[in-house]
């Protein structure tokens, strides 16, 4: 007889569910988050960029400059050698040791001091051309969560941490082959050191140096290429933000469209009201009769054409019949004029001049009824 049992374990899913107010970061960047960490000094960036083209810069310029390098060094020996015998048999002080030392040091930078300007100048190049360049100060500023050692503890086990420490046993290793596959192809020429000159075990050794320096520059570029693509990947995950987080800056930079829109109605409003204490000084409304009311003023002397002073559809047009009633304003039916007005010509604007003869024929209409009147 076998037995079976149950063991119910509480379970919280929530262990599962990703940090962070507002729900998980699934948006892009905006433009002003990119300029933000911009400023903070952080951007997507390969240091294997920057080596890859420090290196290849500096062998290339000693594979095309050794020659120069090496007439100058035979040059500067030849001058401070007699120097430092002659020194030497007549008994080298602490002074003249300094004096040769510091010569023979100029001539030595000299020499060497273009190739290492083009690394240097290749270096700030290949970093430059990686983002936008954009002085800051930010960096600079101390901050104390990079003295505390819990944060510092969880910098060395951080994911970021493991995963430079896997590119660099990765580099270490493919360096280690490289080399390794150099120096048993020249197993043979390195033996052979002992039975040849001075200058051609030199030549020798630079041409095998060159080659595994090459090779460890493509390799680089390689790498380099590779990491760029994953740091720009991982910069973009990084700065992703949550849906919240999204709506929040829009409020902050935009306003609160809430507010805004409160901020318009009541603009339209204030100009509603404006535009409803223009109605008693208008000459007419022409309406359509039902869904358009077009108010209209004109004073000789002030302008060319009557001017549009209140205008609208459906309730506001008959506030505006309502307002003409009450102030004794002028109420015509003209059912094209009317929506040719409402939709053609802006408030406190002159009629175009299209609409001259109908408006006029309005207006005549309109001062021979005062004229019966009075």
């Amino acid at each position: 007889m076998t037995y079976e049992y149950k063991i119910l374990l509480p379970l919280d899913l929530q262990l599962f569910a990703k940090e962070g107010p507002g729900g998980e970061k699934t948006e892009d960047a905006t433009s002003k988050k990119l300029d933000d960490v911009r400023k903070e000094g952080n951007v997507a960036k390969s240091t294997e960029v920057v080596t890859a083209a420090t290196l290849l810069t500096l062998f290339l310029c000693l594979k095309i400059g050794i020659g120069f390098i090496g007439n100058r060094l035979l040059s500067s020996f030849n001058r401070f050698y007699p120097l430092f015998s002659r020194y030497v048999d007549q008994g080298l002080n602490v002074s003249d040791f300094r004096y040769l030392f510091v010569r023979f040091a100029i001539e030595l930078g000299i020499s060497v001091a273009p190739f290492f300007l083009m690394g240097f100048i290749m270096a700030i190049l290949s970093n430059a051309l990686q983002f936008k360049f954009e002085v800051t100060t930010k960096p600079l500023q101390p901050k104390f969560n990079k003295i505390n050692p819990i944060s510092g503890f969880k910098r060395i086990f951080s994911p970021n941490t493991l995963v430079e420490l896997l590119k660099s046993l990765i580099k270490i290793g493919m360096i280690s082959y490289l080399a390794y596959g150099v120096l048993v192809e020249h197993t043979k020429d390195i033996y052979l050191l002992y039975d040849v000159s001075i200058i051609q075990g030199i030549n020798m050794m630079f041409d095998i140096i060159m080659e595994l320096g090459i090779k460890i520059c493509v390799l680089f570029v390689l790498l380099g290429a590779a990491d760029l693509f994953y740091q720009r990947w991982k910069f973009k995950e990084d700065n992703k933000m949550t849906k919240q987080e999204v709506k929040d800056e829009f409020k902050n930079s935009e306003g609160d469209p809430h507010v805004k829109g409160q901020q318009k109605q009541r603009m339209q409003q204030a100009s509603q009201r404006r535009m409803m204490a223009a109605i008693p000084e208008a000459d007419v409304v022409i309406t359509n009769p039902t869904h358009f009311a077009v108010a209209l003023a004109y004073e000789s002397g002030r302008g060319q054409a009557p001017v549009v002073v209140a205008k609208g559809s459906d309730f506001i047009a008959a506030r505006i019949k309502d307002i003409a009633k009450e102030n004794n304003v002028a109420i015509v039916e003209n059912k094209p004029l009317a929506r040719m007005l409402y939709y053609n010509v802006d408030l406190d604007a002159e009629i175009p001049p299209e609409l001259y003869q109908a408006v006029a024929e309005v207006l005549a209409y309109v001062y021979q009824l005062r004229d019966r009147v009075s």
